[in-house]
């Protein structure tokens, strides 16, 4: 198995939206994609990278776009 990418929340956001998802909602520092009834919250933290397993999800949902 290929190891993770090490993403920022900046980089998880631009392949949410690559693959149709849409900005919904936000609350405090987590904001809420949705594309049809496929729901992400994504912690936005500026600054820092994304805990392995947010990666692994968001790698199984919009499959490996840049690869």
């Amino acid at each position: 198995m290929p190891k993770l990418p090490r993403l920022t929340p900046e980089e998880a956001e631009k392949r949410l939206l690559r693959v149709g998802f849409r900005h919904v909602r936000s609350k405090g520092s987590h904001r809420i994609y949705q594309r049809g009834e496929e729901r992400f919250v994504l912690p936005f933290h500026k600054g820092k990278t994304l805990h392995p397993k947010i990666v692994k999800a968001l790698m199984e949902l919009v499959g490996d776009v840049d690869r």
